[in-house]
């Protein structure tokens, strides 16, 4: 019988871990705070100064860092890669225990380590997988993701941005627009168009492409919520290697479901953060006890709906990444844990906005009512990230339930 995360916690393996743990971090001091105490923070997107993303992404480096080199960076990676070839259960092992430590916030790299590097290690060159796998593991280098574009967002298979191809290079040009983290990347994973004459799924090709390479024009992006986490880029005749195309000439399509499916299973999993410390079911309780709302039946009815939706989103993501862990590839029921994410992301928004009515617009200075207007002006681009709440259905729809394909809009 296979070890359980709690016999790898007690094991060689779990003393190992937590040796590295006490002697490179503090152990983490939960403060039990009440209501009106702390922070009443609750974005759902990151809003940091530049200077406080360099901050926070210097110290993770540090912290990914000193971690890889321990052995405990990518534990279940390939060892060709820097890996160490074990379970998903020894990694979930070393999550429980660093969960007990004072350790760096890791969200700069997640889109890098949770879609980028899956679509490299699935993909690309033997060059290129040990060119980046093990950079990007290591904390030395940040990925970002290219797909969506002004014109085509969630229809991918509609974009635009070309690469033609010159000798042994490529030469890209176009534009991409929503990239979380391009400001801050390295390497980003993007799709282009390479045969203008074929279908539009059958025309597309993935690389990896330099971010920093000359025709590679960043620029922010302000959010409503009063951040600037994405990104439109630009690309003028920027050169990418052949060496650097994932997959097949023509083949983008896979390479972007790939990615796509990796991105909708960390995005429902909670692997990629969002900008949000404080959110859960028990915040939410005490918001409606400190409004006076906890004897609504309707109130109570909302509440119970979340914590439900939210323990049965959570069971279905473990079977999902059993899945995975069997060595086979993410499918089509990933959208379902994307979707559930934002399905109760909005039940929290129609609770809240029950519950604070005019105090949600009103900044009076009243701990924990104007905070939560930010998490209701994050929800949209939340609907939108991984898939549109209409794409997904679609996919659960047709390629998880079997029901008939969508009709195609009347031209």
């Amino acid at each position: 019988m296979a070890d359980t995360v709690d016999d790898i916690v007690k094991g060689e393996f779990g003393r190992s871990a937590l040796s590295f743990l006490e002697s490179n971090a503090e152990p983490r001091v939960e403060i039990e705070e009440g209501w009106g105490e702390g922070s009443d923070h609750v974005a759902l997107l990151p809003e940091r100064t530049h200077e406080q993303e360099i901050a926070e992404l210097d110290a993770a480096r540090a912290w990914a860092q000193k971690r890889f080199d321990a052995g405990f960076g990518w534990i279940t990676g390939p060892e060709e890669y820097g890996g160490r070839a074990l379970s998903r259960d020894h990694q979930r092992a070393y999550d429980t225990l660093e969960a007990g430590f004072a350790t760096p916030h890791m969200s700069a790299y997640g889109i890098g380590l949770g879609m980028v590097a899956p679509t490299i290690l699935a993909h690309a060159t033997a060059e290129v997988k040990e060119r980046y796998l093990r950079a990007m593991w290591r904390g030395d280098i940040v990925a970002c993701q290219l797909f969506s574009e002004p014109g085509a967002g969630s229809d991918l298979a509609g974009l635009q941005t070309k690469a033609v191809r010159d000798g042994d290079e490529w030469i890209v040009t176009g534009q991409k627009v929503w990239t979380s983290g391009a400001h801050l990347s390295d390497i980003g994973e993007i799709i282009c168009r390479t045969d203008p004459d074929a279908p539009k799924h059958k025309g597309l090709t993935g690389f990896i492409v330099d971010m920093k390479a000359p025709g590679v024009d960043i620029r922010p992006l302000r959010q409503m919520t009063g951040g600037s986490s994405f990104n439109e880029v630009f690309f003028t005749e920027v050169r990418v290697p052949d060496s650097h195309r994932l997959g097949d000439v023509n083949a983008g399509w896979t390479v972007a479901l790939t990615t796509l499916m990796n991105e909708r299973a960390a995005i429902g999993g909670g692997s990629i953060s969002t900008g949000s410390g404080n959110l859960s079911t028990p915040r939410l309780i005490d918001l409606v006890k400190h409004h006076g709302r906890a004897a609504d039946p309707l109130v109570r009815q909302q509440v119970a709906e979340i914590y439900i939706n939210s323990r049965v989103a959570s069971y279905t993501n473990l079977r999902a990444m059993a899945k995975v862990a069997a060595g086979q590839a993410p499918g089509p029921e990933m959208s379902i844990a994307k979707l559930s994410l934002t399905m109760n992301m909005r039940r929290m928004s129609e609770l809240v906005s029950c519950v604070l009515g005019p105090k949600l617009v009103a900044d009076s200075g009243e701990w924990g009512t104007y905070a939560w207007a930010q998490f209701l002006l994050g929800l949209p681009a939340m609907r939108i990230a991984g898939g549109t709440d209409e794409v997904l259905r679609n996919i659960v729809g047709e390629r998880v339930l079997g029901l008939p394909k969508e009709p195609a809009a009347s031209r």
